[in-house]
């Protein structure tokens, strides 16, 4: 049954099977060692690393006559490359600028950098594309547009066009605090009551005079800071 690591003239159904569970399980263990960065932020050398790992691990999967554990080895020592780049561009400023290098002005104060555009190679319509994603109609209303590593686009409004807010009026305002989950999907979170100071009975007190329906009515159920319980049933 092991020989699936390996190359074959030809595998059975198991055998490819194995593989990809082998694969599969093999890549989860490579993006949780590459961590969330290269997931969440696609930058010039988490690029380079999911193209390599996706080429590599693609063969084997697909072609009898390749041999699993090569990829593994060679993914592994990709991996291991990776980790220690990321960790010598943290302490060596030089490598920092090569693989993830500072923001440049695609727009200031109303007036677009041609030449950057150029740099960024992207055309005038990709960056009126972005504003209008952003509902800017018009570029002198743009303060500040930045073009980041990550290929994306930071864009600042000139002050007379930012939204007003609480602060600029002076009005006094709660601090903002993120109402927690007591109910998910018919199942009572027990850790978060707790934490709460509160119970199960409580929560069905809260649930039959309130709401009349009971926990397993109930897909999600919030709690704010004033224990103001607010419920969304199964349609």
């Amino acid at each position: 049954m092991m020989d699936f690591f390996s190359g074959q003239e030809s595998l059975t159904t198991i055998q490819w099977a194995l593989r990809a569970i082998v694969g599969f399980f093999f890549l989860v263990l490579i993006a949780k060692l590459m961590g969330e960065r290269s997931i969440s932020q696609l930058r010039f050398l988490d690029f380079v690393m999911a193209l390599l790992i996706g080429n590599i691990i693609a063969h084997p999967l697909s072609d009898e006559g390749l041999g699993l554990k090569g990829a593994m080895i060679s993914m592994t020592v990709l991996v291991f490359l990776y980790l220690g780049l990321v960790y010598l561009s943290l302490k060596w400023h030089l490598l920092r600028r090569l693989f993830d290098p500072a923001p440049f002005p695609l727009i200031e104060s109303g007036q677009i950098h041609h030449k950057n555009l150029f740099k960024a190679r992207i055309t005038i319509d990709i960056l009126l594309s972005e504003l209008r994603k952003e509902k800017i109609e018009d570029v002198n209303k743009v303060a500040l547009a930045l073009w980041e590593s990550d290929g994306k686009i930071s864009i600042f409004l000139d002050s007379p066009y930012q939204t007003v807010t609480a602060s600029d009026l002076h009005l006094a305002k709660d601090p903002f605090t993120l109402p927690k989950s007591i109910i998910k999907e018919g199942r009572i979170e027990y850790e978060e009551l707790h934490r709460l100071g509160k119970d199960e009975q409580w929560l069905n007190n809260q649930l039959h005079h309130s709401f009349k329906v009971t926990v397993n009515d109930v897909l999600l159920a919030t709690i704010d800071k004033n224990d103001n319980v607010k419920i969304f049933l199964y349609q």
